[in-house]
């Protein structure tokens, strides 16, 4: 099993930033890849972005192409997402998510999933 823990979010203005973290406990994830979702109030849960194992490789949905990061330390089991301009249809609430690899967590095939940070931007 796997525990995944966030946090990070909280209330900013359009144009800000916010930085959210995801430390993850229990079994080692070598080789899996990590990555954020979110949901929006009456929307479906969306990909955000995914970071390979070696960190090498990040992918990102079109609309936080540029304004967000994905990083991952592997010394601290930490993943993090690094998220600047924000504009308010970014305001949901963040999920941090572990896959076999990136291709799964891309599709929305997540192993294990966080509990969920809110992110809130007015306008």
């Amino acid at each position: 099993q796997v525990q995944l823990v966030e946090s990070g979010g909280g209330f900013v203005q359009a144009g800000g930033s916010l930085s959210l973290s995801c430390e993850a406990s229990g079994r080692p994830l070598t080789s899996w890849s990590m990555g954020w979702f979110r949901q929006a109030p009456g929307k479906e849960r969306e990909f955000v972005a995914a970071i390979t194992w070696s960190g090498t490789g990040t992918y990102y949905t079109d609309s936080v192409k540029g304004r967000f990061t994905i990083s991952r330390d592997h010394a601290k089991n930490t993943l993090y997402l690094q998220m600047n301009s924000l504009k308010a249809e970014d305001t949901a609430v963040y999920y941090c998510a572990v896959g076999r690899n990136s291709i799964a967590l891309r599709s929305g095939t997540v192993d294990y999933w966080g509990q969920g940070t809110q992110v809130t931007v007015s306008a």
